[in-house]
């Protein structure tokens, strides 16, 4: 009796493409004056909470937290102490949680990669990314680079719209005046819907939001977006099977 010998593993393909850098930035295009207004909207907060411009920019480029810079300078103070600073890390950091989440949803994906790119499109990794690799992979693309093609599209005009919103002051400092905020919404729905498989799968979703809002009348600050996140993550954990 003859013994076949084993045949090697194949090989993860690391695949990172200008041509899907290309597409990435093709699809996160709808987000861009979004973008912009939110950028804008952060650097007037910044100047009227005494940033220098330099300083201002230095937080687009090196935090890039969209929201949670926002957030910040909700808190911002002239003068501080460390109970305020970690006041201020706790409450960015519950904003930012999701991400934990989000990356653990695409792990399967992204652990085929070496460290070093992980990193760099980690550090660019924004809800947008999230969702478009989230439905780029549910399609069977494996091209990194429209992760990364979006992921530096939106740090460029995040930072670079930074600039004209510390410039102008509090033009554009509340972007629910000319209803920007419902474009993150509107593309989210819109990205959601091919990914419908099922009532099933429907349920953690919709257990999440149940309980964020919930969460949101009850507790003050941020704490829904942990309490969601982990309801529904955990609500699927139960209700997942093999196939």
């Amino acid at each position: 009796m003859s013994l076949e010998p084993p045949q090697p593993e194949p090989k993860p393909d690391f695949t990172l493409t200008l041509a899907g850098a290309t597409l990435g930035l093709r699809r996160v295009s709808v987000l861009m004056p979004g973008v912009v207004v939110f950028a804008v909207a952060f650097g007037a907060a910044a100047s009227a909470k005494g940033l220098s411009l330099f300083e201002a920019v230095l937080m687009s480029a090196v935090v890039y937290a969209g929201v949670a810079q926002l957030v910040a300078m909700e808190l911002w103070r002239p003068e501080w102490s460390w109970g305020a600073i970690a006041g201020l890390a706790v409450v960015t950091a519950t904003v930012n949680a999701r991400m934990v989440l989000q990356g653990a949803s695409l792990q399967p994906w992204f652990r085929h990669y070496p460290g070093a790119v992980n990193g760099l499109h980690l550090f660019l990794f924004t809800d947008a990314n999230w969702m478009i690799g989230t439905r780029y992979h549910g399609e069977g693309g494996r091209d990194l680079g429209v992760l990364v093609g979006a992921g530096v599209a939106l740090w460029l005009v995040w930072v670079a719209a930074t600039v004209p919103g510390y410039l102008l002051g509090a033009l554009v400092a509340d972007p629910r005046t000319y209803g920007i905020d419902l474009v993150m919404p509107i593309f989210f729905a819109a990205m959601i819907v091919p990914l419908w498989r099922g009532r099933r799968a429907a349920v953690p979703w919709v257990v999440a939001g149940l309980v964020a809002l919930v969460t949101a009348r009850l507790i003050e600050g941020y704490a829904f977006i942990i309490v969601g996140s982990l309801s529904g993550a955990l609500v699927g954990a139960l209700r997942d099977d093999a196939a």
